[in-house]
């Protein structure tokens, strides 16, 4: 099976430093979309992992959220592209979970539940914790310039090997030029 995992705002959809809130603010980065769609044709089970500290801040709550994830799923029928799984972190950071990125609980979760290592599995996000998230799991980590993606490529610290595109439609026009072997294979 051959997966990505990939954050969400700043990577799928534009980011706002007040939290996307509602349905009304989740608006899609062109190309982003379009940029699954390829990635669905050419097999991959596309997976979202997202921090969603605004549910523990009571900036919304799991209606908001889940309406928010079906703008996404409703976007992304429109192009032809299919979002397999939604995981996400509710927990502010003073919670000290398991699955808030960038502790690797999440990509953990989607191992377990998709019974593959993550072993080589290409990880896209635009913070320094997505990509520590996946890199601690054996995730290819990949930075997208949108978002925080500049703020985070000027700061440095990227795990070794993370390689840099300006967003998602650039990195998965350069995965499928250059094929990664499938996913690791079962546990």
């Amino acid at each position: 099976m051959k997966m990505i995992i990939l954050d969400r705002d700043g990577v799928i959809n534009h980011d706002s430093p007040a939290f996307i809130k509602s349905p009304a603010e989740w608006v899609p980065i062109p190309g982003s979309l379009e940029a699954i769609a390829r990635l669905n044709q050419a097999g991959y089970r596309v997976v979202i992992a997202s921090n969603q500290s605004g549910i523990a801040r009571e900036l919304f709550d799991m209606t908001i959220l889940n309406a928010i994830h079906q703008k996404l799923h409703a976007n992304a029928q429109t192009v032809g592209a299919t979002i397999d799984a939604i995981f996400f972190c509710p927990h502010a950071a003073i919670d000290n979970c398991d699955c808030r990125k960038p502790k690797a609980g999440m990509f953990e979760e989607i191992s377990k539940r998709f019974k593959v290592s993550l072993k080589g599995v290409p990880t896209v996000g635009d913070s320094l914790r997505d990509l520590q998230a996946g890199f601690k799991t054996g995730c290819v980590p990949y930075l997208v310039l949108t978002g925080k993606g500049q703020k985070t490529f000027e700061t440095g610290g990227l795990p070794p090997g993370t390689q840099v595109f300006a967003d998602l439609a650039a990195m998965v026009g350069a995965l499928l030029k250059t094929p990664l072997p499938p996913a690791g294979g079962t546990h």
